[in-house]
């Protein structure tokens, strides 16, 4: 496996939290979602937030309001639930649970090496 496919699927594994996190601060708009995880080097595509923010809607993580937009439709702004904000504590743990892990993972091999 190629590293940039290896790096996109890591991003992908924590894309969830990314998008809870963000939406833990404010409500948005998909495009300023995506503008955000790009800013933060996580690269991502209309084709790969939608389904996301749509299944996660769909679990009663997310939910959203339309808003009158000044230059066309109304558009949907998405928030965190209360259930959200419980995942993204939940998940926020095993992220860095599964960090110390490889870091310590890291240090063994490291010292294994030396």
């Amino acid at each position: 496996m190629k590293i940039e496919n290896m790096k996109a699927q890591m991003r992908k594994g924590v894309l969830e939290l990314c998008v809870l996190g963000i939406l833990a601060e404010s409500t948005m708009y998909p495009s300023d979602i995506i503008k955000q995880l790009k800013n933060n080097q996580l690269i991502v595509v209309e084709g790969t937030l939608y389904p996301l923010l749509n299944r996660l809607k769909r679990e009663g993580y997310l939910t959203y309001e339309w808003q009158e937009s000044t230059g066309g439709p109304p558009r949907k702004y998405y928030k965190i639930t209360e259930q959200g904000s419980q995942l993204r504590e939940e998940l926020n743990t095993v992220w860095k649970d599964l960090s110390q892990a490889v870091n310590f993972s890291n240090v063994i091999n490291k010292s294994n090496n030396e």
